[in-house]
């Protein structure tokens, strides 16, 4: 193992400490040992930290790997550094599939919302790939591109039409607007993590091929990879990893964009080295941005979307300049 990936595994450990420590009320790291080894059923400390703070912390790690390693993929499928997860409608379709659910049956039960918004992301991404289809089993990363740009505006907009026409609906699908890893029970997100879990280590077999993909699909042709089938177990993964992380904490900008960018420069280019850090990454950056979100206005919160705009957007911009300078 790595110094890096050490040091990173132990960065994680700390996130995840002070993700249990923090918020309006301040603990310490004994305390939040004794709460989760030894809780006493009198002890509001002890309660604090397995009713609330274990689910959000939890929740934020889960979000963050998912959204990482997603990220990473769609840069590699399409060959586009500044692809992200959205760009196959998954954040839209979800938060359309959950505005349609709001409005026609008020407010949802946790589950049913998980549901909705699972499968508004997976209808979303399958109408994206039909529409890249150039002919049947083949499409382009430029047109998956323009495709879930197009998808992606149209679930928005009719989103924002029902919300006009029903204002209503609109503090119940807030949370989805604005992300967030608070008020979700384990109870409700439990398969979701399963999911998202399971989509990381079914990864593991696809890195070698996603090196060689990364080279051109004529490289990997002919190399022997099976380039079809791997860019639709592509998508599969993708839609299983983002699906699983909106549908558990909303519209989460910029994670899946700069995280892989930044795993690429504290590793190598190889996906066997570079996509576990992506995940790794992406779990540290969203536990310190909930973080940031429930201590800096106390004792109100900032959306956690709002947190992760604030360190992307800059990222992103940056980015897009050293594109355009290396294509100039």
């Amino acid at each position: 193992m790595s110094r890096r990936l050490c040091l990173l595994i132990a960065a994680l450990v700390g996130a995840v400490l002070l993700s249990l420590m923090a918020g309006a009320r301040w603990l310490d790291p004994l305390t939040v040992g004794q709460a989760l080894w030894a809780p006493s059923p009198t002890d509001v400390d002890a309660l604090l930290v397995r009713t609330t703070r274990l689910s959000r912390t939890l929740v934020a790690l889960a979000v963050g790997a998912a959204l990482g390693v997603a990220g990473g993929i769609m840069q590699t499928l399409t060959r586009n550094p500044l692809a992200s997860p959205g760009l196959l409608g998954i954040n839209a379709g979800a938060l359309f599939a959950v505005v349609v659910l709001v409005i026609l049956g008020g407010a949802l039960p946790g589950w049913l919302a998980n549901v909705g918004a699972f499968a508004g992301a997976a209808l979303a991404s399958l109408l994206v790939g039909w529409i890249a289809m150039r002919r049947p089993g083949e499409s382009s990363p430029l047109r998956l591109i323009l495709a879930g740009a197009a998808l992606t505006a149209l679930f928005q907009a009719f989103s924002q039409a029902l919300l006009v026409i029903d204002q209503q609906g609109l503090d119940a699908v807030l949370f989805w607007l604005a992300g967030s890893v608070s008020g979700r029970p384990l109870a409700d997100v439990w398969p979701l993590m399963l999911l998202a879990l399971a989509a990381l280590l079914a990864c593991g077999p696809c890195l070698r091929p996603w090196n060689v993909l990364a080279a051109g699909e004529a490289v990997a042709i002919g190399a022997g990879v099976a380039v079809r089938r791997l860019q639709l177990v592509s998508i599969v993964l993708v839609v299983a990893l983002a699906g699983s992380a909106v549908t558990m904490a909303g519209n989460i900008a910029f994670v899946g964009l700069i995280v892989p960018h930044v795993a690429r420069r504290v590793s190598t280019p190889d996906h066997r080295h570079w996509l576990p850090v992506a995940a790794l990454l992406g779990a540290i950056l969203l536990l310190l941005a909930d973080v940031a979100a429930r201590t800096l206005i106390l004792p109100g919160e900032v959306p956690i979307g709002v947190m992760t705009a604030l360190v992307g957007a800059p990222v992103f911009m940056a980015l897009v300049r050293r594109q355009g300078a290396a294509h100039g």
